[in-house]
């Protein structure tokens, strides 16, 4: 990862770990509990972090992005993933009760307005979240952005990214039989949700590796090995959000409620390379939001830690700090 040549290392654009000040495990109903952090300053400005998958989990790594002397950092795990409980389920995990959780976090928080965070899925939960609750949303920002739409989904598990990277999708379609290979992500549901646990973590792992393997702009297409519990969880819960179009009225929903948002400032940070996440996306979300403004990131791809992304989103929140 970040091996592109000159490139700098995302890391040094980074502020130093900080320890989070509360952990808490919140009961949110439907037999769901999920884990919630908040580092930096107590009093500092609020921001919400939303984590990507559906199913990735929060991480140390997110919280520095944030002067943690000038921030109060909100991070927490879906339902489902990382320490959220219980693990990998899809029970009464949609979109709408991910929203229903943020809403709770924010008032169990005493938090009256704050920044929302969020990248890839992170950015679609942003946008529904501002769009179903816009006056708790002081300002978005976001990265690699994903709009849940259905031609999102035939990019890059029908073979649009395929034909980019034609012997990583090979090793993607190869566990499953030729005659199946018309609906991947239909495939890929019936073996995730099987009942099996071995065999629902072997195709967790592949399901995960296609994924990792197209993430950053300098990648060998070598998707590496994820641990079984999380490749398992992940692949499951992003599955089963995109079999149901991520349980969305309409397919363009995102874009057509945009005026519900419009007067909401924010900005948009985009690789130019993505191959998850293609930027025509993000570009079309900037031309019907006035109050965005869209920095393309030349040499970068599609995750967080890539340098110039990396670079550009603590840049973008050291300003909103001093302003």
């Amino acid at each position: 990862m970040d091996k592109f040549s000159g490139q700098k290392s995302a890391v040094q654009y980074l502020y130093p770990p900080v320890d989070p000040f509360d952990r808490q495990m919140m009961d949110v109903g439907d037999g769901h509990s999920i884990y919630v952090e908040q580092a930096g300053n107590p009093d500092g400005r609020p921001v919400v972090v939303l984590h990507g998958g559906p199913g990735g989990g929060c991480s140390p790594a997110m919280r520095r992005y944030f002067d943690p002397k000038a921030y109060r950092i909100v991070l927490f795990d879906q339902r489902g993933c990382g320490r959220s409980r219980p693990h990998a389920s899809v029970e009464a995990n949609t979109t709408w009760h991910l929203i229903s959780d943020i809403e709770q976090i924010r008032t169990s928080l005493g938090i009256d307005r704050w920044i929302v965070f969020g990248g890839s899925w992170g950015a679609t939960l942003a946008l529904l979240y501002a769009q179903t609750h816009p006056d708790p949303a002081a300002y978005l920002v976001l990265r690699g952005v994903f709009t849940m739409t259905q031609a999102e989904l035939d990019w890059f598990y029908g073979g649009g990214a395929g034909r980019f990277w034609p012997e990583t999708w090979a090793r993607f379609q190869e566990p499953i039989p030729a005659d199946e290979r018309d609906d991947m992500i239909a495939a890929y549901h019936r073996r995730l949700f099987s009942g099996d646990r071995a065999q629902e973590a072997r195709y967790g792992k592949a399901w995960a590796a296609w994924e990792n393997a197209l993430a950053t702009v300098g990648s060998s297409g070598a998707g590496g090995e994820s641990p079984p519990d999380y490749a398992r969880a992940f692949a499951r819960l992003e599955n089963h959000y995109f079999t149901h179009g991520g349980f969305l009225e309409r397919d363009r929903q995102i874009y057509e409620d945009m005026p519900r948002i419009a007067h909401i400032p924010g900005t948009i940070i985009q690789g130019r390379y993505d191959m998850i996440c293609p930027p025509d996306a993000a570009w079309r979300l900037s031309e019907l939001w006035d109050e965005a403004e869209l920095r393309m990131i030349p040499l970068a791809g599609h995750a967080l830690s890539e340098p110039g992304i990396s670079a550009e989103l603590v840049k973008v929140m050291d300003d909103l700090a001093r302003g």
